[in-house]
């Protein structure tokens, strides 16, 4: 099993708490940063220009992308071209569709004409990537984002879906593929072993990090051991039985 520290995929936080992002800033494996409105909502943000800002004052040299959040895509164009202007760093999100399921091909053109870095969000098929990939072009650098930990939750085994996306944007040098919503640890070395650029996890399972490469013999000791305690700790007692206590 290979170390953190000889992954080729590129490691990116997923989250809107800055002390959190603060936490994974001072990690050297951690290679970027990812943002959304759902989890802002979530930490309580309400003034999302503000915190974008700050930020970017304590993070001002690794990429972090802020998602856009209008449903008009000429409201999109201008939140992500002022979200742009933040700092070199930054990724402006744009949602592959909006809530009409209408593309936003046009615009993603528009905008990488526009020199503007992108991350193309929320993305689960192999169409979605092709027409997204070809409306960026070979010029600004962009991200393309794809749910694979959604794909999985619908029963599918995302692993094929992605290794045909790799294939897919290696004639666009400026293209990073990113393996979004993960589940477990595992898919670290999954999106690893297929070639994906970027994945991006959120603090509760990059915590988990310290467990790689384990031995699993002790891990198991590890298990009883928690049960036991908490067994203990909880002063669990059955009634009823002869010597029972």
């Amino acid at each position: 099993m290979k170390k953190v520290s000889e992954l080729s995929v590129k490691i990116f936080a997923d989250g809107a708490d800055k002390a959190g992002m603060l936490e994974m800033y001072a990690k050297p494996y951690i290679k970027g940063f990812t943002t959304n409105p759902t989890l802002m909502r979530k930490v309580g943000i309400t003034d999302y220009q503000a915190f974008a800002k700050d930020v970017l004052k304590a993070i001002p040299d690794r990429p972090i992308s802020f998602e856009v959040f209008s449903d008009d895509f000429d409201e999109m164009r201008r939140q992500a071209l002022q979200i742009a202007s933040w700092g070199r760093n930054v990724y402006v999100k744009i949602p592959v569709t909006n809530t009409l399921g209408k593309p936003a091909t046009r615009l993603i053109g528009d905008l990488a004409r526009h020199g503007v870095r992108l991350n193309i969000t929320a993305m689960m098929t192999l169409s979605q990537v092709h027409e997204v990939s070809q409306a960026i072009g070979s010029d600004t650098p962009a991200c393309v984002s794809v749910f694979a930990g959604r794909i999985a939750d619908t029963g599918r085994d995302p692993v094929p879906l992605m290794t045909a996306a790799v294939e897919m944007l290696k004639p666009y040098k400026n293209q990073e593929l990113i393996w979004a919503s993960p589940r477990e640890l595992l898919n670290i070395f999954q999106a690893d072993a297929i070639g994906c650029h970027i994945i991006t996890v959120t603090n509760d399972i990059l915590k988990k990090l310290d467990t790689v490469g384990k031995d699993l013999a002790d891990y198991s000791l590890e298990t009883v051991k928690m049960f036991r305690d908490d067994a203990v700790k909880a002063d669990f007692r059955l009634h009823g039985f002869p010597g029972a206590s």
